[in-house]
């Protein structure tokens, strides 16, 4: 009868078969504890950066009610007379104009933000050098002066609040990170008492106020009588806890994203469990039979089984939960060496975590043998005359069921992925991600018919060049195509799910990048703060031959309550590959290109032609209707030119086309140039990074994979002992040995690596044309995929050395004695 005392001696005599996938659970409990810890850590971050923004005054007053942007402007001068109030700082918002040094302005406006003169209230945070307090002085964030290659102690040169030239000393550099809300583009910080010299459209976003140390809940109650319920009054405290309030979503959205890697990390733990279980189920079926004999019970050789599980689960979360808080613990010191700015990073999560890492590492364990334990249990007594039985989970019958329901599942798959080639947006997306997931189950399993042929294929090659270890490794493979397709599956997990989600964001960012690029209406559009293109810069372009310029003219009705706005440009000097800029260019007298939502609010005198079009969204963002200047010289004589497009002619490159049209606008120092191209590649740089993030955190399927791989070699050297011992007996050595061990560990890995890509690459492309409409062949991350085709391969390489390693040793009489 089995007993807890013989199952812990069996699970001690097993624990060398069982190492490998107890590294598995280990590492996929690591990767659970630090997903948790890192996504705490990450909104941490942006709680730490909330707080700091609201900076260190002892009171706030802010704006209140909806809609509501700025503080009233007499609302500084009751707060200072109200008693309890030591000093009253002003925060300012706007926006400025900086140059460069050669006198152009940069292409994003910059964020302008007042500098305290009381010491104690500014918010701001001082990178390097001083602060700014002269009317001469002013402060730029660090990452804008390095760019334009500007040091305090320099002038840095500015245009006013009217558009006058003028400079300032720079005289220190400001840590953007301090300012969540104005990160992404350039600030200039200035002294309080000269912003509006070079701020324009300047309000007053909030009041820092010192109050003396324990006044600050009596102060806030008399600031609240003065000021009214136009305002909010709230102590440093009280605003805190405001501004990080929404990190608890945050946390949420962010925690979700990283335990959906670790979910896929832990199914293939848990298939590369069963699969051992299964295998080394197998080599004990006298074992089993023996048990039945001696009176043990179905249920009895069921709880044997799931017992080992358990014991296996508990060990390996137990290390998994060490690595992980090593690698929580290592990874903060490593953080902590760097400049974080007002940021301090933890990764180690708090305890419950880890009783909740254990748990699911426990439960996936002995979740992952019931298969195997049932099969135990199947065993008949009779089994223990002979070794040829295969314990098999369930019936037959019970198998076909099965096997109906996974075809099932796998033709109602692909049917969905047909239908969405021929649809496109949210049907179509919703299309493709049923079709995949319903596909991609059945494609797992029906591993064991499905990827065999794909190690057929594969190992054509190696028969070929390495001639009787490549047969013996391509017919081991063949002979047990279960075990195959269960070790292949464990990596077909991780490779169909990184190649999937690398291919719709490179399709999706690579189409999104050219409809930024060269599907805009031109390379570059100018804009300027004066709602009015000077006339002399489009005079300046147009004398310059190497470039051609469209002039947008815009202007805005009211149409039922509602204001619309008409542009118009010559759309024949517009780029040829803009969206339906065709349908522009057919537009006649009286006819208009609409863009989406907007056929309620036609102007008088416009007739809508055709469907809905992004087209004059693409012109000018604000434009409802685009016309032609003939149309627009009609309905709004006055419409002034609010941008222009401006495209290179000829084979001019985009770079020097840009410094052309810098140099031409070199005495407009108004006008801004708008760069579609630089957009775009921040985009695709935007997204090449989306793939890496995916990248590193699918690499923990890999490792986990790769462990599957290694533990079901060494049981198969197990198995195949006395097979080990006739082929050395018949002249075969221990690195012909060593190669067939390894050519196996590399065809598996493969197996599932190729059958993953060519999943993923499908899964991928109709998500990226259901986003795009269009199918990305030309966005395809070819460079990833030939990168992981080679991690595979060392996967495999590095799988096989414990295998190879023990079978080059075997001495070839106890091989052949092995029963």
């Amino acid at each position: 009868m089995a007993t807890g005392r013989y199952t812990l001696k069996e699970f001690r005599g097993q624990v060398r078969q069982l190492l490998l996938t107890g590294a598995a659970v280990a590492v996929g409990v690591a990767f659970l504890v630090l997903a948790v810890g890192g996504s705490g850590a990450l909104v941490g971050s942006f709680s730490q950066l909330a707080a700091a923004e609201v900076g260190p005054a002892a009171v706030q007053v802010t704006p209140e009610g909806e809609g509501a942007r700025q503080v009233p402007g007499d609302a500084a001068a009751k707060a200072a007379r109200v008693p309890g109030v030591d000093a009253v700082g002003v925060r300012r918002t706007g926006h400025a104009t900086v140059l460069t040094p050669a006198g152009r302005p940069l292409d994003d406006t910059a964020a302008a933000t007042s500098l305290a003169s009381a010491p104690g209230l500014r918010w701001q945070l001082a990178d390097g050098g001083t602060w700014a307090t002269a009317p001469d002085e002013v402060m730029l964030d660090s990452g804008t002066a390095d760019r334009i290659g500007v040091h305090p102690g320099d002038r840095l040169p500015l245009l006013t609040a009217s558009g006058a030239r003028a400079s300032a000393l720079l005289t220190g550099t400001l840590d953007t990170r301090a300012a969540p809300s104005m990160s992404g583009q350039p600030v200039l910080g200035v002294p309080d008492a000269v912003f509006a010299r070079y701020a324009t459209g300047p309000r007053i976003t909030q009041l820092d106020l010192a109050v003396a140390p324990g006044r600050e809940q009596a102060t806030v109650g008399a600031l609240r009588e003065a000021l009214g319920d136009q305002v909010r009054v709230r102590t440093h405290e009280a605003s805190v806890q405001a501004a990080t309030r929404e990190s608890n979503t945050l946390f949420g959205i962010v925690l979700v994203a990283a335990l959906s890697f670790v979910l896929i990390a832990m199914a293939v733990a848990r298939m590369v469990v069963s699969n051992t279980f299964s295998v080394v189920l197998s080599q004990q079926i006298r074992q089993l039979a023996l048990l039945r004999c001696i009176g043990a019970s179905r249920t009895q050789v069921r709880r044997h089984v799931r017992r080992q599980g358990l014991l296996l689960g508990v060990g390996a979360s137990l290390v998994g939960l060490g690595l992980g808080a090593g690698a929580a613990a290592c990874g903060t010191l490593l953080l902590s060496t760097f400049d974080l700015g007002p940021v301090t990073v933890d990764l180690m999560p708090a305890w419950y975590v880890f009783v909740l890492a254990f748990l699911f590492g426990v439960l996936l364990t002995v979740l992952a043998v019931r298969a195997p334990a049932k099969a135990a249990s199947a065993v008949p007594p009779i089994a223990a005359l002979g070794g040829a039985h295969a314990a098999t989970p369930g019936s037959a019958g019970s198998r076909v069921v099965r096997t109906v329901f996974s075809a099932l599942l796998l033709g109602l798959g692909v049917l969905l992925l047909v239908a969405a080639t021929a649809s496109s947006g949210p049907l179509g997306l919703l299309a493709v991600t049923l079709g995949a997931i319903l596909s991609f189950f059945g494609v797992l399993r029906l591993a064991r018919w499905v990827l065999p042929p794909v190690v057929t294929l594969l190992a054509l090659p190696a028969r070929r060049f390495f001639g009787t270890t490549g047969k013996l490794a391509a017919q081991q493979l063949h002979r047990n195509p279960g075990r195959t397709g269960a070790a292949a599956s464990a990596l077909l997990v991780g490779v169909t799910v990184m190649v999937a989600a690398a291919t719709v964001v490179s399709t999706t960012g690579g189409a999104l990048g050219d409809l930024l690029g060269s599907r805009e209406p031109g390379a570059f559009s100018l804009a300027t703060d004066k709602k009015q293109v000077p006339g002399a810069a489009l005079t300046a372009i147009g004398a310059e031959r190497r470039l051609s310029v469209a002039p947008v003219r815009t202007a805005s009705f009211d149409v039922d309550g509602h204001t619309v706005v008409v542009a118009s440009a010559d759309p024949a000097l517009l780029n040829d590959g803009a969206e339906d800029v065709d349908r522009a260019r057919a537009l006649t007298d009286g006819e208009t290109l609409a863009s989406l939502g907007s056929s309620r609010t036609v102007p008088a005198g416009l007739k809508p032609t055709g469907g809905a079009s992004m087209f004059p969204y693409a012109v000018v963002p604000e434009a409802t209707y685009f016309v032609t200047p003939r149309t627009m010289d009609r309905i709004a004589p006055n419409a002034v030119v609010s941008t222009a497009w401006v495209s290179p002619t000829g084979d001019l490159p985009h770079d020097e086309a840009r410094k052309l049209l810098d140099a031409t606008l070199l005495d407009q120092p108004t006008v801004r140039v708008r760069d579609s191209g630089a957009e775009a590649e921040v985009m695709r740089t935007m997204m090449d990074r989306m793939v890496m993030i995916a990248a590193v955190l699918l690499a923990f399927s890999m490792a986990i994979a790769a462990l599957g791989v290694a533990a079901t070699l060494m049981l198969g050297v197990d198995e195949r002992t006395r097979e080990i011992g006739m082929l050395r007996a018949i002249g075969l050595s221990g690195d012909q040995l060593r190669r067939m061990l390894t050519l196996e560990a590399v065809l598996l890995s493969l197996t599932g690596a190729v059958a993953g890509t060519a999943l993923g690459l499908a899964y991928g492309w109709l998500a990226g044309h259901a986003v795009t409409r269009a199918y990305g062949f030309e966005h395809t991350p070819v460079l990833l995929l030939l990168g992981l085709l080679a991690v595979t391969v060392l996967i495999g390489l590095t799988a096989a050395v414990l295998p190879a390693r023990r079978v080059r040793r075997m001495p070839v009489v106890d091989a052949l004695h092995a029963e």
